[in-house]
């Protein structure tokens, strides 16, 4: 045991030197312009649709009305008896109410061209 600690301290040193650049212009511009796109990149096939989803997805739920039917995001299938400011009071069967935060629901599944808020 110990002679293996103390092998740790004899490993040879390996000493490295800084290399200086020897870049011209254009390459380090075209580095410089192959960051931004790749940031531009990440942005377009990421940000701005995840974006857009949202806003459909607030579009949606401020859009809701009593009577429509909806799907929970747990899966749940109600129709909407009342509507409040946060909240909705789904009928999932005859006599059997619950009270639902709006974020949680997810699509209306009798409107197939709207699919599920992912």
């Amino acid at each position: 045991m110990y002679a293996s600690f103390a092998s740790l301290f004899s490993l040879p040193l390996k000493v490295t030197f800084l290399q200086v650049s020897t870049e011209t212009g254009f390459e380090a511009y075209s580095q410089i312009l192959f960051l931004v796109a790749m940031v531009g990149a990440f942005y377009f096939f990421m940000i701005r649709p995840r974006q857009k989803r949202q806003k459909e997805h607030r579009n949606f739920i401020a859009s809701l009305k009593e009577g429509e039917s909806v799907v929970t995001v747990g899966g749940i299938h109600g129709k909407i008896l009342s509507v409040s400011e946060t909240a909705l009071v789904l009928e999932i069967d005859k006599g059997v109410k619950i009270k639902v935060d709006k974020t949680y629901i997810s699509h209306n599944p009798d409107n197939p061209a709207k699919k599920p808020v992912a």
